[in-house]
């Protein structure tokens, strides 16, 4: 596989910060997701870099791995208990202090790399390789991203992924963000020579909703109002969330005036029973097409006033 430079995937600089990161992954992971390029191999194939370049820099352990060896990052623990048999041999094969990270290139197994090293250092190398074959290595994590609806991330439920052609079953708590991100121990890739298997990390990434806007636990929308309600007052029944509610209408209400329905917001993530709030904003709608008697009456009013 050619190398993939994460940096230039996901148009950034070397100087990025972990917000920079965070920012322009969220940012391309909904520009060429799956579901929004249904038919779009090119944007597939982009989608899985961007998850790659992602789950490499936002780890600051890998990312320091990935900066020092570049395309041989994987390696790099391996190249460090190299370095650290070859000083405690006391030689030093190439001479002059050269980088182990620029005599290899490529993805070695097992074996691949024990062979090697026995072809450098021939058969003084025998008591490392019985250490490399000892020594333990915590498998790689996954870094994967879920999309949902607002409607889903509202509500407590189950959902199974496929992760490495491994399905998981999780449940995904109601109140979960635009961004946030999970961790499930043991669910990333096997470890080396007996090691622990890495950890899985999912974002969460919350699709826009078409009538309410979302800010932390609240949530905003716009209610049309008749204007013959605005100017006498009365009742309607408003759509929350997730039921309806009727409220009274005060004479003279304006158009943009604003009113809180305390509880009938977003659920608290783990909070049981607790909610934020909806606030709407009224968006009182001028009567068209009158009949010649509505003019009259509104010509007669006019004059009234």
């Amino acid at each position: 596989m050619a190398f993939i430079d994460y940096y230039k995937i996901l148009g950034l600089e070397k100087t990025a910060s972990e917000a920079d990161i965070k920012k322009a992954y969220r940012k391309l992971a909904r520009k060429y997701h799956p579901d929004l390029n249904p038919d779009d191999q090119e944007a597939h194939q982009k989608f899985q870099q961007i998850n790659e370049a992602n789950e490499v820099l936002s780890d600051p352990e890998k990312r320091k791995k990935y900066d020092e060896y570049g395309e041989n990052w994987k390696h790099a623990d391996q190249m460090e208990e190299m370095r650290k048999q070859q000083r405690q041999a006391g030689s030093n094969p190439f001479g002059g202090g050269q980088q182990w990270s620029q005599g290899y290139s490529g993805n070695f197994e097992e074996g691949q790399f024990s062979d090697l090293f026995e072809e450098l250092f021939g058969s003084r190398a025998g008591g490392f390789r019985s250490s490399q074959r000892e020594t333990r290595f915590r498998g790689q994590d996954l870094h994967a991203s879920l999309e949902l609806t607002l409607k889903q991330a509202s509500e407590t439920h189950k959902q199974t992924l496929n992760v490495n052609g491994k399905n998981i079953r999780i449940t995904i708590p109601a109140g979960v963000s635009d961004g946030q991100e999970i961790k499930l121990t043991g669910y990333g890739t096997p470890g080396v020579n007996g090691g622990p298997h890495g950890d899985l990390y999912i974002t969460f990434l919350i699709k826009e909703d078409a009538t309410f806007k979302r800010d932390g636990n609240n949530l905003y929308k716009k209610q049309p109002l008749d204007l013959y309600t605005a100017v006498l007052g009365g009742e309607i029944t408003v759509d929350t969330f997730d039921s309806k509610v009727k409220l009274k209408i005060k004479p003279g209400t304006q158009n943009g005036d604003k009113v809180k329905l305390s509880g009938k917001g977003f659920p608290i993530y783990k909070k049981e029973n607790q909610f934020g709030d909806l606030y709407l904003t009224y968006e009182i709608k001028t009567p068209t097409n009158l009949s010649n008697k509505e003019k009259e009456l509104f010509e007669e009013l006019a004059k009234l006033r």
